[in-house]
Formats: C-alpha cells, structure tokens, sequence
C-alpha cells in the first residue's frame, strides 16, 4: 500500500511519529477493518490519529478501570470526525416545540395494569440469551440510530408476544417516517423512538428487513419511501410507555418485561473506543443516540446496563456495551443520562 511511502514521510519529518512497530500495527488495522485511503497525505493524517488513539488506549487501560478500550473502525477518526460520522443528534432539542400525542404516560400506570410491582424484579436479566434481540446491526454513515433502537424494541415486543423473533427494517421508518408521510422524523438527519412507535401505529405496523433493506449506511442519504413491501399487520403499535425518568427501579422493572429503547451521550472518546466491561468513565447527559437497554446485572461488583448499539460488531464487546447501573451517576438521571428517556412499545 502506502507503507513504504509513509515510512520515507515520517523519517525525513522533523520529529517521527511513530516507528515500525506502530506501522505494522496500523497496517494490520488498515487491513482489519477496510479503511479507505485516498492518498499519501490521507494516510498520514489517519496514521496520526490512528497513533494518538493508540496511546490513549494503553494509557486507559493501565489505571486497570472497570473496562478496557481497544482499536474499531473508528480509531482513525478525532472526536469531531467520530461525532461528524455517527451524524448524532440532540434528543433534548429537536422536537420540543412538538405537541405530544396521547400515549400511556409512565411505567407506573402500565405496570398498575399488569399487577406487576418492585417485588417482581429480578437481580439480572438478559434478552439476548432469551432469544428477544436480533443481530447487531450498523447504521452506516447515517443519523439513523433512532431508527434502530425504535426496530429494536419492536422486535422484543413482537418476541414476546408472539414468541417468534423477525428483523424489521430501519429503512422504511428512515424513507418514511416523515412530515410528508404523516410521520415526524428526519431519515438520517435524526429522529426520535417514540415518534416511530406512533408512526408505526398509523401505518398498520412495519415491513420486515428482508423485505425493506437497510441501504442508508452506505449512501449516507434518507432514500425515497417505497410501499411495495408487506407489512407486518401483527407489529402495529398499539401504545407505547414512557418510563418513569431518573429512576433505576422503574428502568428495571421495565427492562424485566422487554428491551427498552433509550437516548444517550455517546459522543466521548472512551465510548467512540470502548471495548469491554462496565463503562463508569465520565459521561454527561446530553443525549445525542439512540440505543437499546437489553438487560442488566452485575459484573465484577460493578452493576451495569446491557446496551445494544447499532455501530456492528466490530465496535465494543461484540456490538453491546456494558455502561454503570445506579443513582451515583448524573444525579440519578444515569451513566450517559441512560434514565432520562426510556420508552418501549406495547403490541
């Protein structure tokens, strides 16, 4: 590739950025994860964060915290390019001149319905042992996670229910999801979950992924919506339950009846590397993704929240990441601000 050049670059430089060692390494990530480069002053410029994101790494990962960072497909980005990418979107802001349609407003209320209380909670829970959660998938370059997160919870819902596991697509709900088509969301410029489950219920339910193909994350572009698919009469969303926000207990006793669609910060350099165990770094509360809670429990004396992300599998554990359970993070609002907006749908 470009390595010979690239040695010949850094050796005449006035300082060297690197030696062959690191080369080899970065070669190998070049190779691992299919990076693109344009040219010799491309490849110099993602060595160079590529190098600076290798010593935080180490750097992190020798004060032996609660979890570990490692090299992923976006290793070679600074935080501006990362956040530029994932194209994130501020929850808090988007849609708050919106008038709320009617809903079932708290986990409270749903669970008054169903007779469930505290007691019934168990210490962990995992939907994706259950066989409730689909693959990880990946959003692309696309501000689509709300998408994700909204098919997410269907799927778990209609799992539950029906106790058949189908993937919904993402890319109906980001083509049509809409102003123009009676919707509220912006494709891949943002969106919101409880926006689509009151989309979903106006259009009957949703197609399936086989039928609707995610393409977005490869044109980085909201396509043109298309209703030749099937839609799955049975995924229609009734209503959907606002949990009861800052509240570790109502977010367990609803990840305790299925997946849960939330918005967090995502946009901090531990998180754009995570790797594994519980993520108790720094984590504010400016919710910016879309994710999906999947269970929770304790590792290591650390309590945590299973989240499926939507960055593949190649980013985090697997495509999940483990973030810290409890009232000590954000005033209670939860590691990421993970309590402020959790909802789920109701088929």
């Amino acid at each position: 590739m470009f390595t010979n050049i690239l040695v010949s670059v850094l050796f005449c430089a006035t300082a060297v950025v690197g030696s062959e060692r690191f080369l080899d390494r970065f070669e190998n990530w070049v190779n691992k994860f299919h990076i693109k480069i344009l040219n010799e002053g491309h490849y110099l410029a993602i060595y160079n964060k590529w190098l600076s994101n290798d010593k935080y790494i180490e750097e992190i990962n020798n004060k032996n915290l609660t979890f570990t960072l490692g090299h992923n497909q976006f290793s070679g980005m600074d935080s501006a390019e990362f956040r530029e990418y994932i194209g994130f979107i501020n929850f808090n802001q988007q849609y708050e001149n919106f008038e709320e349609s009617e809903s079932i407003e708290s986990s409270e209320q749903y669970n008054n319905l169903r007779g469930l209380t505290l007691a019934d909670v168990p210490s962990s829970i995992n939907w994706v042992t259950k066989g409730a959660v689909t693959g990880v998938k990946d959003q692309g370059q696309c501000g689509s996670c709300w998408s994700f997160s909204t098919t997410g919870a269907l799927e778990g819902a209609y799992y539950n229910k029906y106790g058949n596991l189908l993937s919904f697509s993402e890319q109906q709900l980001v083509d049509c999801d809409n102003f123009k088509n009676g919707g509220r969301d912006l494709g891949c410029n943002g969106g919101q979950m409880d926006n689509a489950f009151k989309w979903i219920n106006k259009n009957g339910g949703l197609c399936s992924e086989s039928s609707y193909p995610y393409v977005s994350g490869e044109t980085t572009e909201t396509g043109t919506c298309t209703k030749t698919c099937s839609v799955i009469s049975a995924s229609q969303v009734k209503s959907y339950v606002d949990v009861d926000p800052s509240s570790d207990e109502q977010m367990m006793l609803a990840v305790a009846q299925q997946p849960v669609s939330v918005a967090i910060e995502a946009d901090q350099r531990s998180f754009q590397l995570y790797k594994s165990g519980v993520f108790t770094d720094d984590c504010g509360t400016k919710l910016d993704h879309g994710v999906l809670v999947v269970g929770y429990g304790t590792m290591d004396g650390e309590d945590y929240y299973l989240i499926k992300n939507s960055w593949g599998t190649t980013w985090g554990d697997n495509g999940y990441i483990y973030i810290g359970r409890g009232s000590k993070y954000n005033n209670g609002d939860g590691q990421c601000g993970v309590l402020l907006e959790p909802s789920y749908p109701v088929l």
